[in-house]
This record gives C-alpha cells, sequence and structure tokens, in this order.
C-alpha cells in the first residue's frame, strides 16, 4: 500500500477532496487515483516502485514510491 499525503504549499496545511493520480512505470503497471480525506492523504493499493503522482492533473513527484509520499501543490 501507498499512502499520498498532500499539503498546501502556501500554508501547510493538508488538502481534502484532492482528485491524486499515481502513474507507475513499467510494463502493464498502469496508475490508480483517489480522492483525499481531512488529513490530506489517500491510500492506494499498489507495490512500491517507479512512478509519478499527479495532484489535480499537475505533476508533483517523480520517483520510487513506497509506503507514504509526501507532496506539496
Amino acid at each position: 500500500m501507498i499512502t499520498v499525503q498532500v499539503y498546501s504549499k502556501s500554508t501547510g496545511k493538508p488538502l481534502s477532496g484532492r482528485k491524486v493520480y499515481v502513474s507507475f512505470s513499467g510494463l502493464l503497471r498502469g496508475g490508480l487515483e483517489g480522492y483525499t480525506n481531512s488529513n490530506g492523504e489517500v491510500h492506494l493499493n499498489a507495490d512500491p516502485g517507479e512512478g509519478e503522482v499527479f495532484v489535480s492533473g499537475s505533476r508533483v513527484h517523480k520517483g520510487y514510491l513506497s509506503g507514504r509520499v509526501v507532496v506539496y501543490s
């Protein structure tokens, strides 16, 4: 499982209700999406791997994804 936690760049507070899409590199890996909860978190049932994180359509992270990934949007 991978947890993406989204914080506001300007306030530093968690952002709720934001659409998060995670795209994984590699053949047949695909991607997953979900919306952040009141803590700014979205939990995705995925194995660790290389990928990208998008929040509301904008890429905010690229690299190895595992455990908790904290991003700012």
